[in-house]
């Protein structure tokens, strides 16, 4: 049993043999679901020029969703400021907020959303890449919009994504609840969770130190299955660790045909011992065990796998037995 609310990260992956209007489709059928079954909160991640990953923006996703949706909470995780004026994330998330109260959060995180370099100029009009400085400024200038310039009644919940311990510092240092991307950087969850709580001041935002971690799970009725749903991610890993960005979603079928090196293999293992993957029983013994070692007031899960159905049949299987002892 876990004692810690469930939340969820939709990718929105584009898979092989389909058009991104269908994982687009998708995404609708996907938040429902999460919200009959109880999860707490859906957030979107923001993705440009990716052959994988659908390019639809946190805030249409967050807007579409609520309106068809009643309980979960939805927002960004994240959209990043680099690529958007900070009035304007103020502007969009604050009227969020307005038209759908106490549903709304406001993630904000630093990555470009793109591994191509013309795409990210392109985001940012020709500037070029954004330097600590400057991101720092961002945030703080997007907060400061929400209150001074909004003024809509109702406010987002604002959260700092991290995957280091400089973006644990900014999330301390501004005062702000912190998602960590564990499913991204396992090695640095413990150090930047450290630092986080040791320097957190408290602020209108956030009295006290608030985390979210967010893990990979992949659960199915036994482990060849949820290995079998497991191999695609695997081959996208495998891609990132040579350096290849340019990558399609693969199905299974292509996964388990994938000639993995030795190296690679390795790597993917090695990744794949921090998040959790199995049946109910072997996922739920990993995420209490993650929520046990990083204190975590809440986790949220990102489920990359081919075809929706085995998707929500994830969600499902660790919805109905988080809540049994």
């Amino acid at each position: 049993m876990i004692d810690v609310p469930l939340s969820a990260l939709e990718v929105a992956m584009v898979q092989t043999g389909t058009r991104a209007v269908d994982t687009l489709r998708d995404t609708t059928a996907f938040a429902q679901r999460l919200d009959a079954l109880g999860y707490h909160r859906l957030w979107y991640a923001e993705h440009h020029h990716s052959p994988a990953i659908g390019a639809f923006p946190p805030v249409v996703l967050t807007a579409h969703a609520a309106a068809s949706t009643s309980a979960i909470r939805l927002g960004s995780g994240g959209v990043l400021a680099p690529n958007h004026a900070p009035i304007m994330l103020a502007e969009q998330f604050g009227t969020l907020a307005a038209l759908h109260p106490d549903r709304i959060d406001l993630g904000i995180g630093r990555g470009p959303g793109t591994f191509d370099e013309s795409t990210a100029r392109a985001l940012r009009r020709g500037a070029g890449p954004t330097t600590d400085d400057e991101y720092r400024d961002d945030v703080a200038a997007t907060l400061r919009f929400l209150v001074e310039e909004v003024a809509l009644g109702p406010l987002p919940e604002p959260w700092l994504l991290a995957s280091s311990t400089a973006g644990a510092a900014l999330a301390a240092r501004l005062g702000l609840p912190m998602a960590f991307a564990h499913h991204i950087r396992p090695d640095n969850t413990l150090a930047a969770l450290d630092h986080y709580r040791a320097h957190f001041s408290p602020s209108p935002w956030c009295e006290s130190p608030r985390v979210l971690v967010c893990v990979e799970t992949i659960c199915a009725e036994t482990e060849d299955e949820a290995r079998w749903l497991a191999g695609p991610m695997n081959v996208v890993k495998a891609g990132l660790l040579k350096g290849h960005s340019e990558f399609p979603f693969p199905s299974p079928e292509e996964a388990a045909a994938h000639p993995f090196t030795a190296e690679e293999r390795a790597g993917v293992e090695a990744f794949g011992a921090h998040q959790a993957y199995g049946t109910p029983e072997t996922v739920l013994r990993r995420l209490t065990e993650v929520a046990k070692a990083t204190g975590a007031e809440e986790l949220m899960l990102v489920t990359p796998v081919y075809a929706l159905a085995a998707r929500l049949r994830s969600y499902e299987l660790v919805k109905q037995h988080a809540a049994t002892p």
